[in-house]
């Protein structure tokens, strides 16, 4: 059992096997000073959304926008010259599309980037390409001229967690929100991160698996029924010895492991009591999936476990039907929908980005609310981009790419903005930027150009 005198911010509770870290508590004077005099570790998240966006409701000045026709196969640039966003550089206030309305209560913690491409070639589906690439920068085509084996090497969110993961347990942390049991796709349709060419750092879907790699060991779920049964045992003889102030920390944030599994709980027996006939993936409800995730994500973050994430919120194409709770009375297939826009079809399918938006401020918000060791709130030092590798899922265009970046990297960057980037600036000089931003000092990534000095506060 922990002594209150050695409760520093690396602190365990450990029962059978479980391990869990403690939150920041402030009863332990001289630990706890010497912490106050250093800031708390940044955070990074990489949010990903499949099957691109819809223009027309997302970006500002596109309401008016031509209706695209589908366009398959390896065409993914042949509408470039004339469906490309018409970008005056510069730096404007943020406009409010109907897309980006469940922002508008987080204005001063985001910023919207416009005029993004990546560099495509032929050789692989668009949306495999899409997302396998997504943090790569790199084609397979083009790795192969670069004399780099598919899949062109490491990953952005690893070539930091090289950098700054020695701070934590995990240097990296993989989550998709894919409730597919189905192998429906190849691989690289469900996973944006790697190790190395032809090394995936496969994606984490089940919740309890995350649950699992976050505080457990040795298989105990295979021996206790709840992991937090145990470490709640602890956290209660331990809260006797606290302050008051720090009772209700231990208390917000016990609760908070307790409300997860609880949730767990919930959607495991969903799946238990599903019709045999019925796709189980079908009535997963999507929100209460995708915030569990999240929510795991965090606590992850909270307890020093990680401090770099991605964060698939869906697979890319993956034609199969899903419950947007809320949205549609029954389930849909997102990818379908995206290569029907016609007539109102584009404003369905829009429901989808706004849900997914949805789920986006959820992450904000929480990360709002956590307070880390100097009080400033885990958003502070975060930073959460939101984005697609396609800019249409109905002309699979890797040019003028959906981009939010939220978060307030202890200070570096200066929010509530939007940001026109010249059209055609290579989405591989955000991801230096962000490198950058983490403190990975970096001249170049892919076939990065520079950075965006607009970025910076």
């Amino acid at each position: 059992m922990l002594s209150i005198k050695n409760i520093s911010r690396r602190s365990f509770l450990k029962a059978g096997g479980a391990t869990m870290l403690l939150p920041m508590l402030d009863s332990a004077p001289a630990a706890m000073a010497a912490q106050r005099l250093t800031k708390p570790d940044k955070k990074l998240v990489i949010m990903y959304i499949p099957n691109g966006i819809v223009r027309r409701q997302f970006f500002p000045g596109e309401v008016q926008a031509e209706i695209p026709e589908f366009i398959g196969g390896f065409n993914a640039d042949k509408t470039k010259e004339k469906r490309r966003f018409k970008n005056e550089p510069g730096i404007y206030d943020l406009e409010w599309t109907p897309t980006m309305q469940p922002l508008k209560e987080h204005a001063k913690d985001v910023t919207m980037i416009t005029g993004l491409d990546r560099t495509f070639k032929n050789g692989q589906d668009v949306h495999a390409q899409g997302a396998s690439c997504y943090l790569t920068s790199l084609s397979p085509a083009q790795a192969a001229e670069k004399g780099i084996r598919h899949p062109n090497g490491r990953s952005l969110d690893q070539v930091i967690g090289d950098k700054i993961g020695h701070q934590t347990v995990l240097s990296t942390l993989e989550i998709s929100c894919n409730g597919f049991r189905a192998p429906k796709e190849p691989i690289e349709f469900d996973n944006i991160s790697w190790y190395g060419p032809g090394k995936l750092a496969p994606s984490i879907r089940d919740p309890r698996k995350l649950y699992d790699r976050l505080f457990s060991k040795d298989s105990l779920r295979s021996h206790v029924s709840e992991v937090s049964d145990l470490v709640l045992a602890d956290a209660k003889t331990l809260s006797r010895k606290l302050s008051s102030e720090d009772r209700a920390t231990m208390d917000e944030y016990m609760t908070m492991v307790r409300n997860v599994e609880v949730r767990m709980v919930k959607l495991e027996k969903l799946l238990a009591d599903a019709d045999i006939e019925v796709p189980k993936e079908e009535i997963l409800p999507r929100g209460e999936y995708i915030r569990l995730q999240a929510d795991l994500m965090l606590l992850g973050f909270q307890m020093g476990i990680t401090n770099v994430s991605t964060f698939m919120i869906g697979p890319e194409r993956w034609d199969a039907t899903l419950m947007y709770e809320g949205v549609f009375d029954k389930p849909v297939q997102h990818h379908n929908m995206t290569h029907n826009q016609k007539g109102n079809g584009y404003l369905e399918l829009a429901k989808i980005d706004t849900f997914h938006m949805q789920q986006y401020a959820y992450l904000i918000q929480r990360m709002k609310e956590i307070k880390e060791s100097d009080g400033s709130s885990m958003l502070d030092n975060s930073l959460v981009t939101y984005g697609a590798a396609l800019g249409d899922g109905a002309t699979h265009q890797y040019y003028d790419l959906p981009m939010i970046l939220a978060g307030g990297g202890q200070g570096q960057i200066n929010q509530g903005r939007f940001i026109r980037m010249k059209s055609g600036t290579l989405n591989s000089n955000l991801w230096l930027t962000l490198a950058n931003l983490m403190g990975v000092e970096m001249d170049s990534f892919a076939d990065s150009q520079g950075l965006l000095s607009d970025l910076w506060a």
